[in-house]
């Protein structure tokens, strides 16, 4: 191949493909969807190669980059509008327990620490967990763009200006108006946890001992990891639970008695910079354990208060093992 304006088009899918990473987890935080940002890290690509003779420097091409990848989501966003729905009644709850705030978001999908980890730049946890992924679904797409590129890459305003075609005035008051339904959304305590990348000791301590608890089969050590309100959703199913007493008499059947589901062996795993736990399930007969769920935890003084519980088929995503 020949060169393009003066810039050498050998190696230009070579130089791109090393900010996919990054531009996945961009996607990933517009559209909360693991399966859809890969899709549209691909469109991104694409469509910078079928501009690539608008690229003016190669020192701007990963900002050239991100633009593309912002404005491809707006485009998929307006193609397939979506929005938060209200909760419906949890399908079983314990007495006097408040509702949480946070709307369900059917197509919120966890992201593997392993592959945050292989980003070009730091993913910390207040920008990637699932509260705030919640959060930021409440925004209108544009707005959800602004803060991302202000708030979370940080951006000058006029740098996102330049990148959505707006005015810095209409980017300052698309900010102001994001950050309080952000904050709205995002549980009360979840500010304390500050910018991180690494697991707390407290949540590896915890995390074991809600393995070893599932493992045991045990409802009365399981009750001991888990704060009173703790509340669990299972994406993209619209049922969940609130409460720990409701917690354990849903999950004790499948665990002892004659309606065990088989013996439980779990892994410990991390997701948006939250700690996890990989189910994994042998049922009576077999000889293997298999692939059950997997739950993400969010963690508060000790205790578990949230879990979100994916399917068995999380466990290929993780690199983790088919069968044990």
């Amino acid at each position: 191949m020949g060169t393009d304006r003066g810039m050498a088009v050998d190696g230009f899918g070579t130089r791109i493909d090393e900010h996919r990473r990054e531009l996945h987890v961009h996607c990933y935080r517009m559209l909360g969807s693991f399966d859809e940002a890969e899709d549209l890290v691909q469109e991104t690509f694409l469509r910078a190669w079928r501009g690539r003779d608008t690229l003016r420097d190669e020192s701007g091409l990963r900002a050239w980059l991100y633009r593309i990848a912002t404005n491809t989501c707006l485009d998929h966003l307006r193609a397939h509008p979506r929005q938060p729905q209200p909760r419906s009644a949890p399908v079983v709850s314990d007495p006097g327990l408040d509702v949480p705030a946070s709307d369900a978001v059917p197509w919120l999908q966890p992201y593997p620490d392993v592959l945050l980890d292989t980003a070009d730049v730091v993913i910390d946890r207040e920008t990637i967990e699932l509260a705030f992924l919640v959060a930021i679904q409440h925004l209108p797409p544009r707005q959800r763009a602004v803060l991302i590129l202000r708030d979370v890459l940080g951006w000058s305003a006029q740098e996102t200006a330049e990148s959505l075609d707006l005015t810095v005035a209409a980017v300052k008051s698309a900010l102001q108006r994001a950050r309080p339904t952000v904050k709205e959304h995002l549980p009360e305590r979840r500010l304390e946890w500050g910018a991180s990348t690494e697991p707390t000791s407290e949540e590896r301590a915890v995390l074991q001992r809600y393995i070893e608890a599932v493992e045991q089969a045990d409802p009365s050590v399981l009750a001991t990891v888990l704060r009173a309100d703790v509340w669990q959703t299972m994406p993209p199913e619209p049922i969940w639970i609130l409460g720990r007493e409701a917690f354990l008499a849903s999950w004790t059947p499948a665990m002892v008695g004659p309606e065990a589901w088989g013996d439980w062996r779990l892994l410990p795993a991390w997701a948006n910079r939250q700690p996890a736990a990989a189910a994994y399930l042998r049922k009576p007969g077999e000889s293997v354990f298999s692939p059950s769920w997997l739950g993400v935890l969010r963690v508060e003084g000790g205790l578990v208060t949230q879990i979100t519980t994916y399917g068995g088929e999380m466990a290929a995503r993780f690199g983790l093992p088919a069968s044990l």
